[in-house]
C-alpha cells in the first residue's frame, strides 16, 4: 500500500532516520533545481530503488493513477501557456517547443519528489518520523514541538487508512453501478461523500481512544537507532546531486 511502512533490513530501513529527512530534502531541492537530463537520471534512481522495496513501475500506475492525471494537467497547461516556438496550433492555442520543455521539467520535479516521499514512508515507521520532526523543531523557539510531531505521525498513520477508505468506496459504488451515472457532478458526490465521513469516523474514533488512555503530549524523549552508515551516504548523496545538477 502507498505511503505505508514496508518491512526490511536494506540500508534505506536501517538508516538514522534524521539522517534519511535530511537526504529527502536535499534531493527534493536537487531535482527542482535540476533541468531534464538531470531530472530523467534521478527519476530512474528513484524508481529502481522503489523496484528493490516491491514497489514496481507497475505497481503504482493504478493507485497513482489521479496524481499522473494531475501532472498530465500541470504537463498540457505549462505546453499551452508558454511563448515561444509553435509546434502545433489547436483552436488558435499553440502548442510551443518551450512549452513541452518546460512541462515536462516541472512534471519530472513534481513526480521525483512524490518518489522520494514513497522512498522515505515505505522505509520509515511513522513513529521513527515523528521523533524525527520533534527532534528537528525542539531547538526553534515558540514552537510545540511534541504537538507538531503527534500531528505529523497521524497523518502518516492515517494517509493508507484514508486510500484504504478510497478503495473500498470506489469498490462500492462500482458494485452499485454508480460509475454508470451520466453527471459527473453526482459520481463525484457519490464516492467522496462517504469517503468524509468514513475518515471523520476514524478520526473521532482516534480521540476516544487517546482520550481513554489519558494520551499526554509529554512524554518520554525518542531514541534514534544508526547503523554507522550515514556520514558515507550522505557524502555520496552531496555528489549525486552536484552531478544532477551539472547535467543542467
Amino acid at each position: 500500500m502507498l505511503f505505508a511502512y514496508h518491512p526490511g533490513k536494506t540500508l534505506l530501513h536501517t538508516l538514522d532516520v534524521r539522517c534519511k529527512c535530511v537526504l529527502v530534502c536535499l534531493l527534493s531541492l536537487t531535482v527542482l533545481k535540476a533541468g531534464l537530463p538531470g531530472n530523467f537520471a534521478g527519476l530512474g534512481l528513484f524508481i529502481l530503488l522503489l523496484k528493490r522495496l516491491g514497489m514496481g513501475p507497475v505497481t503504482l500506475v493504478v493507485p497513482l493513477k489521479w496524481f499522473f492525471a494531475f501532472l498530465a494537467l500541470i504537463f498540457l497547461s505549462r505546453w499551452a501557456a508558454t511563448p515561444g516556438d509553435a509546434m502545433v496550433t489547436l483552436y488558435g492555442v499553440s502548442l510551443t517547443r518551450q512549452g513541452f520543455s518546460d512541462g515536462s521539467l516541472v512534471a519530472a520535479g513534481f513526480l521525483n519528489v512524490m518518489l522520494l516521499g514513497l522512498l522515505l514512508t515505505a522505509t520509515t515507521r511513522p513513529m521513527e518520523i515523528k521523533a524525527a520532526v520533534q527532534w528537528f523543531f525542539k531547538p526553534i523557539p515558540f514552537i510545540p514541538e511534541q504537538r507538531v510531531a503527534v500531528m505529523m505521525g497521524l497523518a502518516l498513520k492515517f494517509m493508507p487508512l484514508i486510500l484504504g477508505n478510497a478503495r473500498d468506496v470506489s469498490h462500492a459504488v462500482d458494485a452499485r453501478c454508480g460509475n454508470l451515472r451520466k453527471n459527473p457532478v453526482q459520481r463525484l458526490v457519490y464516492r467522496t461523500w462517504p469517503l468524509l465521513k468514513k475518515t471523520f469516523q476514524s478520526a473521532d474514533n482516534l480521540t476516544l481512544a487517546m482520550q481513554a488512555r489519558c494520551y499526554s503530549e509529554n512524554r518520554t524523549a525518542p531514541r534514534f537507532y544508526s547503523n554507522g552508515k550515514e556520514v558515507p551516504v550522505m557524502v555520496g548523496a552531496l555528489v549525486l546531486s552536484a552531478a544532477i545538477l551539472w547535467m543542467r
